[in-house]
């Protein structure tokens, strides 16, 4: 057993305690309190950290981090063009992922790994395209969910990707990561693809992430067919066999008629929705993780977030991938939303949605996302710049801090952070 004490420990899911401590055992939480009351209460090392504070490690709920090698690929594979939409986007990560080989792919996921631990995220949302990457994963430090993605609308390939899929699963055992399923979005698979991912998850009783609303071309396509997801995507990946009639809906109310949204669900972006839209989602119970850098970058538009907020509709953060951002920093995130939606979160609320709100939506909160009893024993020690009152605590760490160590499992990380 070890304590590790600081001027404050933050547990997320309580107030900011001041001269708080945890102590650690076998990897997790077996107590919280002051310094004094756990030296009391336990022999065990201290380790303090004054003028710091201990807080929960960090949840990215949404990640691809086999895209991490992504901006010297576009260089290297000679396609380092500047998309002009979202459709040009997705064409342009396609054509480059069809020439990466299972080292590049091995190697983008160390680096993204590598850069997420650096800048204290110890648990992920992490969608996965390569199947053959799971290995990776499996010995890797992080807590979370791997969401196996499907995408495809031929039925003969959906249904042998169903297959590798159910034999994935069968196979899973990942370390600390729970498995998942990730249809990709709704207008990249078949209704009858998409329902047989949504029975296969409630078999196992897995939840799923699935892009949702992210784009106007989306929202077009859905309505009626048209736009350029119609015009070029389909015809570039040989779809247009499967173009569909116009179905006059909503990418949410498409998911909500085919069965797909409920409790289980983590719908990612959610850029445009309606307000009818968000009543579904409020009344499934469905969780959304926001990605603001993301969608700035592509210019897909902002999230509605103060009405997604007002629904009650429970919020998380995710980066996306080097894709589609700067960088796979939490703390970039945070600080980007409070500027893209100024005065809808409060700094604690912020916090919440990169650690136990990420958590929630990951269905993994008795593991991880707060620091209480039971749980693993993954925090970071965050010096802010200034002291800083409890009530400010939130808002220094946010915008003015310095991440001085990570630990996961009580154990620190085996590399500098800087």
């Amino acid at each position: 057993m070890q304590i590790f004490a600081a001027s404050y420990l933050l547990p997320i899911s309580a107030p900011p305690l001041a001269g708080g401590a945890l102590a650690i055992d076998n990897g997790r939480i077996v107590d919280t309190g002051t310094l004094a009351e756990l030296r009391a209460a336990h022999k065990a090392p201290v380790h303090e950290f004054p003028g710091c504070v201990i807080m929960p490690g960090l949840v990215n709920a949404h990640t691809h981090l086999e895209l991490t090698h992504f901006p010297s690929w576009k260089i290297r594979k000679d396609i380092d063009y500047a998309p002009r939409t979202y459709v040009d986007w997705v064409i342009q990560v396609i054509k480059i992922r069809r020439n990466l080989t299972p080292q590049e792919l091995e190697l983008s996921v160390h680096e993204g790994f590598r850069i997420s631990l650096e800048s204290g995220t110890t648990a992920l949302g992490e969608i996965l395209s390569d199947r053959a990457l799971l290995p990776l994963y499996a010995a890797s430090p992080f807590s979370g969910r791997l969401f196996l993605e499907a995408i495809g609308h031929d039925p003969v390939q959906c249904s042998l990707l169903l297959a590798r899929i159910g034999e994935s699963l069968e196979a899973f055992p990942c370390g600390n990561l729970l498995p998942g399923l990730s249809p990709h979005a709704p207008h990249t698979l078949s209704s009858a693809f998409l329902q047989d991912i949504k029975r296969l998850a409630d078999k196992k009783s897995l939840p799923i992430a699935i892009h949702l609303a992210e784009s106007r071309e989306e929202s077009a396509f859905l309505h009626d067919t048209s736009g350029k997801i119609a015009e070029l995507l389909y015809p570039f990946v040989h779809w247009e066999a499967y173009l569909p009639p116009p179905r006059r809906t909503t990418p949410t109310a498409y998911l909500d008629d085919l069965g797909a949204l409920d409790s289980a669900t983590m719908a990612v972006h959610c850029v445009h929705v309606t307000g009818a839209d968000a009543e579904i989602l409020k009344k499934r119970g469905v969780s959304v993780v926001l990605c603001p850098r993301s969608n700035e970058k592509l210019d897909v538009g902002k999230a509605p977030a103060y009405l997604l907020k007002k629904a009650g509709i429970p919020l998380a953060l995710g980066t996306d991938s080097l894709a589609s951002n700067d960088s796979l920093s939490m703390w970039d995130e945070m600080r980007f939303l409070r500027r893209e939606f100024p005065g809808v979160f409060t700094p604690a609320e912020v916090l919440a949605m990169a650690t136990l709100e990420g958590a929630r939506a990951l269905r993994v909160e008795s593991d991880t996302g707060s620091l209480e009893k039971g749980k693993r024993g993954d925090f970071l020690v965050v010096k802010p710049s200034a002291p800083a009152s409890p009530t400010d605590l939130p808002e220094a760490l946010i915008e003015e801090s310095q991440l001085e160590e990570v630990f996961i499992g009580g154990n620190p990380l085996e590399y500098r952070l800087r």
